[in-house]
């Protein structure tokens, strides 16, 4: 045997044919790789992907334009049908002025109708009377529906109820004409809506849509690219290393090796493990803030009631103290709750809010927490689609942690105002104001300022509370301060926080 290997090594034919050979295996390894990268099983996947979203998608824009479409339309005529109806039971009531029937007061049927129901978005009321146009709402009408055109005199000469549809060069309408008459007076109402305005929406959803649905298909394609890749062989190492994490040790991370897909997806799973770290961290924080704040009520109840004599005054005091750390933990607890239910989606009851009618129920409520020079800069005018009782909560929180930084004719001051599609509600005090540095940790859970008292400021958890209603309404939570000053809580929430913020 170790002749032959001798002889093998030494033999110069046997080692040229060798390196011919290396020399083969390493070219066709070369094409192997480069038809991989253009033929290979991975492209082809990304290849039928590709052509499966791109059909996809251009099926579902035009679909997705069908349908808008369609309920564009039905929702319009619901909203025209919607009108009329209105408008027949406003004309077989009575009066609001007067609480009397309308009898033959056509005219005042018009003017309490158009002065009662604002038209939706592309949407007119006409009112006719007599044949002749007599108001409608808005005041500036299309060109094409002048009260001169041929379309509005007709109109003014019916007595029977029409709905049609009439084009014209530059848009298409829907309308419906509810006639009415009483004794010699001919009244018509009519209710129109434009077509234009509302393909146009759809067209611009469309585009949109399509634009989202590139930018999708784009993502989509890295993202096949990249699952495709998971198929080789070392993801099992990354597997294995995962399997070894558990979640009483999350400090152990895999070590990246390489710059390939795996060594990418290796780092996003560490990185993944430093946030369920710090999530962690965090919950075991939150528990030991917790638990101190409540062990201290109950460590001071325990005392107390361990001490208890017979005495009946040193009882009633007893009792008096008991109730108030028990009171104390109850409003904690209760915080914490509704802290846990700002993350979900029903923590909100949305309703029609007066701006003006909440400030001045807030001033009120404000005015009962403490003796203050209390004061109301502004109310708002309009409506807010918002959780009253939330709203209400968190100003009074504000006006609570205004009290307890100020003394005894100290200024504090309340308003609203709406502006650029937000509506903003301050507290204003003349307080001792509120360090820099502390400006930003006030907001998290169990946080106080450096000068605050902890009895008076609870668990600290007022403030988180403020910006957490803040923020479920869309909006955020604006500080402005002073040191010996005063300081200025504005809560900043959009008009509709369902909606896009829009110009007023």
């Amino acid at each position: 045997m170790f002749v032959m290997v001798s002889v093998a090594v030494m033999d110069p034919k046997i080692f040229k044919r060798s390196s011919v050979k290396n020399a083969h295996v390493a070219k066709k390894n070369r094409l192997r790789g480069w038809r991989q990268i253009f033929f290979g099983f991975r492209t082809r996947i990304l290849a039928w992907y590709v052509v499966l979203m791109t059909l996809s998608t251009l099926v579902s824009i035009i679909a997705i334009r069908q349908v808008l479409l369609i309920r564009l339309d039905k929702q319009n005529d619901n909203s025209l049908a919607l009108e009329v109806e209105q408008f027949r039971l406003l004309s077989k009531g009575k009066n609001p002025n007067t609480a009397k029937p309308f009898r033959d007061e056509i005219a005042v049927i018009f003017s309490v109708y158009l002065s009662r129901h604002i038209p939706n978005e592309d949407e007119f009321f006409i009112t006719l009377l007599n044949g002749k146009f007599h108001r409608s709402s808005p005041d500036a009408l299309p060109a094409h529906l002048d009260q001169d055109s041929d379309l509005v005199k007709h109109w003014a000469q019916l007595t029977q109820p029409e709905r049609g549809k009439h084009a014209f060069p530059d848009d298409t309408i829907f309308y419906v004409a509810e006639p009415i008459i009483r004794g010699n007076t001919h009244g018509v109402f009519v209710v129109v809506h434009s077509e234009n305005g509302t393909h146009k929406q759809v067209e611009r959803a469309v585009v949109v849509t399509f634009q989202v649905m590139i930018a999708v298909l784009s993502g989509g394609s890295v993202l096949a690219w990249l699952v495709a890749g998971q198929v080789l062989a070392p993801l099992r190492l990354l597997t294995e290393t995962a399997h070894s994490i558990g979640e009483s040790d999350l400090t152990r991370r895999i070590p990246v090796e390489g710059v390939d897909e795996i060594a990418e997806l290796t780092i996003t799973f560490n990185e993944m493990l430093d946030r369920l770290q710090t999530a962690f961290a965090s919950q075991r924080a939150f528990i030991n803030d917790a638990s101190h704040e409540l062990r201290t009520p109950i460590t001071i109840i325990r005392g107390h009631l361990e001490l208890l004599g017979d005495d009946p005054q040193e009882r009633r005091e007893t009792l008096e103290l008991v109730t108030d750390e028990l009171d104390r933990m109850s409003r904690f607890v209760d915080d914490l709750l509704l802290l846990a239910k700002a993350e979900r989606p029903n923590f909100l009851n949305l309703e029609t809010v007066d701006i003006g009618l909440l400030t001045e129920e807030l001033y009120t409520k404000a005015r009962a927490l403490a003796k203050r020079d209390w004061r109301l800069d502004k109310k708002g005018a309009g409506y807010i689609i918002a959780d009253r009782h939330r709203l209400t909560q968190a100003m009074m929180n504000l006006a609570q942690n205004a009290t307890q930084h100020t003394t005894d004719g100290s200024v504090i001051a309340l308003g609203s105002a709406r502006t650029n599609g937000h509506v903003r509600f301050w507290v204003r005090d003349t307080g001792v104001g509120i360090a820099v540095d502390d400006r930003e940790r006030i907001f998290d859970r169990f946080a106080r300022g450096s000068g605050s008292r902890r009895r008076s400021e609870g668990a600290g958890l007022g403030l988180s509370i403020v910006k957490a209603i803040a923020i479920a309404h869309g909006g955020w939570v604006d500080l402005k301060s002073k040191m010996g000053q005063g300081s200025t809580f504005t809560i900043v929430i959009r008009v509709n926080p369902q909606q896009e913020v829009r110009s007023d």
